[in-house]
Parts: structure tokens; C-alpha cells; sequence
């Protein structure tokens, strides 16, 4: 992570200094509050920051933190029951936090439930081979949703351990020994980029299949 500070604000429009180490499309906390933003050019250490809450009473000298990840959507069990806003908040949630019908500014949610967890059935047993792509296992969200959990990009091995049960988003489904004897920990978590967690593929009547992180919408 990168940290700066704000030199001017313009309306969404934020220039923070000292941020030589951040990368355009990174995320930032914006100010005090920590307003969640999206770096859009880069000068020197300078970054043009677009603020995607109201920026009223954000001023030069807040800090400026960068999470080193671009913007994304995470995929999973829980994510067709629920509404969000344009940045993934999920609205009932969020209202239950902030005890208002309101977006409140700096607002961290996780974008999917923790604390649910969900029906896992597998699709092969231990012993199998398995490389990217490959389906271990299918979560039933509703009546017309089936989520499939799929080996991620850049995995591929042997699966030593895997069983029905009921897990959360977080909690691990299976596990893949590597060719080079590394231990690979499968989750219905499909956030990643440039990371080896586990993804989680939902595929439509179209046979279009989503997953792993989801940038540039």
C-alpha cells in the first residue's frame, strides 16, 4: 500500500501527492473518512483520483491510502439475493450498519456475507486430477442459480481433500497438492487478481461462465 495526501479536490475529482508507488486503476481511501475512489492518471508522484462518494468537506492535507488491487466485483453464494449499489455495497446490510436510509460517506462493508453458510456438494472425489477450469463441486443459491466452484487460474494437481458440508464464502471447500508439493486451499471467494485464491463460477443459461476478479465495468 501507498500512502499520500490530498493537494486539491475538485468536485469527484481528487490530485494526491507522494503516491509514486501506486498504479493507475488502484483503489484508494480518500481523506478522513476514507471515501473509496480510483486513481485515472498518474504524473510523476502525483495521482488523479475519481471519488466515487460525495467529496463536501474533503480537503488538501487528508491522507490518501492506495489497497494496491483494482476495482472488482466479488462473485459467490449470496450475491443473486441481494442488491447492492454501484460499488457493491449490499443495501440491507448497509442500512442495518448505519442504522439509515441514506449511503453514509466511508462506509466499509463486505460485499458478501460472512456469516452465511451455504450447501456444498461436491463434483469428484479425492484422488482426482484436476487443472484449471475443472468444476469440483456446485453451491444451490436459489431455484434457478447454481454457483460452480472451478479450479483457478495457474492451479492444477492432485485433490487430497474434499467433502459435502455447509461452509461460508471464507471457509476452505478442498484442497489441491501441486506438482512442486505446494498445498493449494480452495474458497467460494472468486475476488482475485494476481492472487491463488480459490474462484467461484456462475454459469447462465447462455453457458457464459463468470468468475475470478472482474475489472474495468
Amino acid at each position: 500500500m501507498t500512502q499520500g495526501k490530498i493537494i486539491k479536490v475538485s468536485g469527484p475529482l481528487v490530485v494526491a501527492s507522494g503516491m509514486q508507488e501506486a498504479n493507475i486503476q488502484d483503489i484508494c481511501r480518500v481523506g478522513d473518512l476514507g471515501l473509496i475512489g480510483e486513481i485515472i492518471e498518474m504524473r510523476r508522484d502525483e495521482a488523479s483520483i475519481q471519488v466515487y462518494e460525495e467529496t463536501s468537506g474533503v480537503g488538501p492535507g487528508e491522507p490518501v491510502v492506495t489497497t494496491g488491487a483494482p476495482l472488482s466485483v466479488e462473485l459467490g453464494p449470496g450475491l443473486i439475493s441481494q442488491m447492492f449499489d454501484g460499488i457493491q455495497r449490499p443495501l440491507e446490510r448497509f442500512q442495518e450498519v448505519t442504522a439509515s436510509d441514506f449511503l453514509i460517506r466511508g462506509v466499509q462493508v463486505p460485499n458478501l456475507d460472512r456469516d452465511t453458510k451455504w450447501t456444498f456438494e461436491p463434483s469428484l472425489s479425492e484422488g482426482t486430477e484436476v487443472v484449471a477450469g475443472d468444476i469440483v463441486g456446485t453451491v444451490q443459491e436459489t431455484n434457478m442459480v447454481e454457483h460452480r466452484i472451478m479450479v483457478p487460474f495457474g492451479v492444477s494437481g492432485r485433490v487430497t481433500k474434499i467433502a459435502a458440508g455447509s461452509y461460508t464464502v471464507e471457509e476452505p471447500v478442498y484442497e489441491i497438492e501441486q506438482a512442486d508439493g505446494s498445498l493449494f486451499t480452495g474458497t467460494f471467494d472468486a475476488k482475485m487478481a494476481g492472487s491463488s485464491r480459490s474462484s467461484l463460477c456462475t454459469k447462465t443459461d447462455s453457458g457464459r461462465a463468470f468468475g475470478h476478479r472482474s475489472t474495468g465495468y
